[in-house]
């Protein structure tokens, strides 16, 4: 069942890129995108600019690294640092290579075009995508001294709000961040059947050993997967 939601999120992803490249759903970018431009007051857009924050990749990406030196110094183990690693790889390794072969401009570009192949790299939203990823990496670097709760709002809030901001800001079209969402959801699930206590490593590498509610468990579907 995990698998098949894999392979939904990866065709959702094909599916409403195929959409675009075929110039469907373009109207609906451009609506969304021209009611926003209309609903927008100074008020509402700094908060929103403040907001956007929250999906920085670099931003996130010296939060994660923090927390897992943090855990590095208390773990005497280098594990902590796998996470981050795999998260910035395959976040590079999928939205990168879409952004440029998409080649889309973002909703205010001077050439008012809102078609893939015009010049940019909108496609999907790295913002959305980067949030999703980065936080589920932090709920699981900090499993340690959050609470349930507290991982799963860190997994979620986030995220959602990232979504709507960057859309209501217009630095996105819509269909920008539903693909980034399908993205990272896409990679957030990925990376949490990864056990990372199973994954090789020369000794005398330990493990990571405290207690990670969401550190995967001794049983494993393979090598360091579950």
């Amino acid at each position: 069942m995990r698998r098949r939601t894999d392979v939904l999120l990866g065709l959702l992803l094909a599916a409403l890129t195929a959409a675009l490249a075929a110039g469907a759903l373009l109207s609906v970018d451009i609506a969304v995108r021209d009611w926003v431009d209309s609903h927008r007051p100074p008020v509402l857009y700094w908060t929103a600019r403040v907001l956007n924050y929250l999906g920085q990749g670099w931003l996130l990406q010296l939060m994660s690294l923090a927390a897992a030196l943090w855990l590095v110094r208390r773990e005497r183990s280098i594990r902590p640092l796998l996470p981050v690693a795999a998260a910035y790889v395959s976040l590079v390794a999928l939205v990168g290579p879409v952004k440029v072969l998409t080649d889309r401009v973002a909703p205010h570009h001077e050439s008012g075009a809102a078609e893939f192949f015009t010049g940019g790299m909108s496609y999907p939203s790295g913002h959305v995508a980067n949030s999703i990823v980065w936080y589920g990496v932090l709920a699981l670097l900090l499993g340690g001294v959050l609470s349930p709760a507290a991982r799963r709002w860190l997994r979620i809030l986030p995220p959602v709000v990232v979504l709507v901001i960057t859309t209501y800001l217009g630095f996105h079209w819509l269909t920008d961040s539903i693909a980034g969402l399908f993205a990272g959801l896409l990679l957030d699930r990925v990376l949490r059947r990864i056990d990372w206590n199973r994954l090789w490593l020369p000794p005398p590498v330990r493990k990571w050993s405290h207690d990670v509610p969401e550190l995967a468990p001794e049983r494993s579907a393979g090598p360091g997967l579950r």
